[in-house]
């Protein structure tokens, strides 16, 4: 997995960070999904990878709008 992608770092960043990376990780998801259905995709592995850091994120951002609900 990439540091990039663990929860410490992750909580760095602002939700509008979160936003865009999530949406990034949706297109890459996809991507892998279709080269996986052309056979072209060698590493399949990436697919559930991917899915973990969607939810990571997810999990994250939800985490923020609850605390700022809070304060």
């Amino acid at each position: 997995m990439n540091k990039e992608f663990s929860a410490k770092n992750l909580r760095l960043k602002s939700l509008k960070e979160l936003e865009n990376l999530l949406k990034e990780q949706r297109n890459y998801l996809q991507r892998l999904k279709l080269e996986k259905d052309l056979k072209k995709l060698k590493q399949t592995h990436l697919i559930k990878q991917t899915r973990k850091i969607i939810a990571r994120i997810l999990t994250i951002m939800n985490e923020k709008r609850k605390n700022e609900k809070k304060s």
